[in-house]
């Protein structure tokens, strides 16, 4: 196996500059590349939504090596329905705790030193109240399983990653390709798993050449294949192939092939630009208003 890296969460987003603030202000990330789309994603990208929607990365820096955040805008799309399958970020950032307090955001401690905050939308991040380290801050992803056992033999003996902590008492697990990334934990929750309308997807990148592999191990071991092999298009920007696979409690995996997403991530020092002037330029709230209508909740 070549080498897998952790890239990035993709969370729904209804009010995105209130996300926008939250992410860029309190959690202090910078965007890395905006793009917006006339239509849905052939791989879902956006949900399974068919209009125009936009797509903003942002992080502590390159995703090159970086754990960073998509956000996915639904032009139409004012709310989602969260579940119990995305349990939380955890990142290391004294800052950030500083910003939520300066902002009157609203935060509490859980643990000592440790701070639960929410972004637009009700997503938990998890803020450890030390100097933000050089390297990536962001320590872990944390998802809820139905049955831990289950969830770590399909994390770790069809998608390869090494186990670091793995706790039967508390029914937690930590995995991840290599330590300097971000990890995934896993966390029984006592019950099935409900994605609600919210639902994210983790994404990975790996040698191009192992996607075809993967997608056959999936289908020899019937394990669920959401989107088979297929290339996504960019304007202007590199095309890169991606397989989405479902966990065994239906959570989203993402694989893409690591040279040209490379390519497509590159940072975009015109981002943050783009993203304000697609804020600006955003007149469906308006166009609601004017019908006296709201943004459909999903």
């Amino acid at each position: 196996m070549g080498a897998r890296r952790a890239l990035h969460f993709v969370f729904k987003v209804g009010d995105r500059p209130q996300s926008a603030r939250f992410y860029r202000e309190l959690l202090g990330m910078s965007v890395l590349r905006h793009e917006e789309f006339e239509e849905g994603c052939k791989a879902s990208c956006n949900g399974p939504y068919d209009g125009k929607w936009s797509k903003t990365m942002v992080g502590y820096g390159p995703e090159d090596n970086h754990f960073v955040a998509e956000l996915t805008y639904n032009y139409g799309i004012g709310e989602y329905r969260l579940g119990n399958d995305f349990l939380g970020i955890t990142l290391v950032s004294s800052q950030a705790v500083s910003n939520a307090k300066k902002m009157g955001w609203p935060i509490r401690e859980v643990t000592s030193g440790v701070f639960e905050t929410e972004a637009p939308g009700g997503y938990k991040f998890y803020l450890e109240d030390k100097e933000q380290p050089k390297k990536d801050p962001v320590l872990k992803v944390t998802l809820g399983v139905s049955n831990l056992q289950n969830s770590v033999n399909y994390w770790s003996s069809l998608l390869e990653m090494k186990i670091y902590e793995k706790d039967e008492e508390k029914q937690r697990a930590l995995l991840g390709y290599a330590e300097n990334q971000c990890k995934l934990e896993l966390k029984a929750i006592g019950g099935m798993v409900d994605h609600g309308t919210a639902f994210g997807r983790i994404a990975f990148s790996c040698a191009k050449e192992e996607l075809p592999k993967i997608e056959a191990l999936m289908k020899k071991e019937n394990q669920k294949i959401l989107t088979p092999l297929v290339s996504l298009d960019t304007p202007g920007k590199a095309t890169v192939q991606v397989v989405i696979l479902a966990d065994p409690d239906g959570h989203e995996i993402c694989f893409v092939g690591d040279e040209a997403f490379r390519d497509l991530s590159k940072v975009d020092p015109n981002g943050a630009k783009l993203l304000d002037d697609a804020m600006a330029s955003d007149n469906s709230e308006e166009w609601f208003a004017a019908h006296n209508m709201k943004k459909a909740a999903a």
